[in-house]
Order: structure tokens, then sequence, then C-alpha cells
């Protein structure tokens, strides 16, 4: 016989495992807090920016196409700010102790759409770590590109900065603990419904009729229990003697 699960059954094993459910999205939160303020190290991040530009013509003609060479040699300076030549150099004058491919992992290059400024990004557990690195990759990269490129079209136009109070971008808590309270809500319910698929105990008369699948003749009244029996003849007996 095949056996249907009707919406008032779902909402009466998540109303009867409701404390199960609460208590894994209560603890996946906790866990999920206790781990991003006390075991993960929070990560800064700053920023430079660079201007990429060429020599201009008098002619109006010219500047559309001045433009798109600049779009195409960013393409090619995002690739050099991030290589040996570059970051070598700023290793050796910072001497943090990182290899090539490390620094490299905290160095991110973006340009803005059509635009000739070019922002290099870096994340550090420092704050101050993370402004060294940024200035200092900026200055050795306008610098080197003067002699890997034979061209001078390269100026900062805004350094990195240490705020008075900065702030981590990483981790996030509040997601964080959104995410594990979502995620231990989900291991809640699926919980609930396993044990009540794994339990086949006939606990009322309907289950009886439903596991079974014979109708239900008569029911035995419970037995009073002995404690019971014994105070009720007591007290019969002191009646009967008063």
């Amino acid at each position: 016989m095949e056996e249907t699960i009707s919406l008032q059954d779902l909402f009466q094993t998540l109303k009867k495992r409701l404390g199960l459910i609460a208590l894994l999205t209560i603890l996946a939160v906790t866990i999920a807090g206790a781990v991003s303020y006390l075991f993960l190290t929070p990560i800064y991040e700053t920023s430079t920016q660079i201007l990429v530009n060429q020599e201009k013509t008098d002619a109006a003609t010219a500047i559309n196409q001045n433009i798109q060479a600049d779009l195409q040699l960013i393409n090619t300076y995002s690739v050099i700010i991030k290589s040996p030549a570059i970051l070598d150099q700023v290793e050796e004058q910072l001497n943090l102790g990182l290899t090539t491919e490390q620094l490299t992992n905290k160095i991110t290059v973006a340009t803005a759409e059509q635009s000739q400024v070019v922002n290099v990004s870096v994340q550090d557990p420092d704050p101050q770590v993370a402004v060294n690195i940024a200035n200092t990759t900026a200055n050795v990269f306008q610098e080197e590109i003067q002699e890997l490129m034979s061209v001078d079209n390269v100026s900062i136009l805004s350094p990195a900065v240490l705020k008075e109070n900065p702030a981590p971008v990483a981790p996030n808590p509040m997601m964080n603990m959104a995410i594990a309270a979502v995620i231990g809500l989900m291991l809640g319910v699926g919980i609930a419904f396993l044990l009540e698929y794994l339990d086949t105990s006939m606990k009322t008369d309907q289950d009886i009729e439903d596991i079974l699948g014979i109708p239900l003749l008569g029911v035995i009244s419970p037995i009073q229990e002995k404690a019971e029996l014994t105070e009720k003849a007591a007290t019969s007996s002191r009646r009967r003697a008063g």
C-alpha cells in the first residue's frame, strides 16, 4: 500500500521536533560566531590608484585612438604589477619574509570599465603592512615601467593611507552566523523527519489503524497504579472506621 503524507502530518512532525530544530540552529549559530570572532584572523584591505596616460597630440581626431591605446596598456600593466620584476623589489624594500607567490596572493589589480585608472588592492592581517605593500608596489611599478617599456606615462593618483580605526573586510561574522543558521535549520528539519521515519512505535489509536491496516475494535482502560489502589483502600477503611 502506498503511504501518503499530508501537509498536516508534516507540520505535526515539525511541531513535535521543534525543540531539536531550535537546538541545532542555535548550536550552529553559536559555533559560527565563536569561530568567526575567536579563531579566524581579521583581514584588512587598502588600495592605491594608478593613472595611465600617453602623450597626447593636438589633433582632436587622435584622442579616441590614444584612449584605446591606454586601455590596452592597462591590461599589460596589470600583469606587470604582479610580476616578479616588481614584487621582488617590493619584498626587498619591505623585508616581509614573503615569497613572490605569497605576495601575489595579497594583491588584486582591477580597472574600472572604460577607465584609465588602475586600482591596486592589498589584503593583510596587519593594516599598516597592507598600506606599505600597496604604496611600495605603486612606487616600484612607476619607476620600473620606464625601463621595462621605455615610457613615462604612469602617475600615482591616490596613495593608500592607514585609517584611524580600520575595519576588517574578513571574516564577516554576521554573514557566517546567518549561513550557519540556515544550515542548522535545514539540518534540524532533516533530522526531525529522519527520526520520525525511523520511529515505528504505535502511540495512538490512529497509529494502529494506519500501520496495521485493520480497524480498531476496542480500547483497554488503563490499570490503576498499585499505590493509588492502596490509598483508596486506606481511605475507605478510615471512613468505615469513622
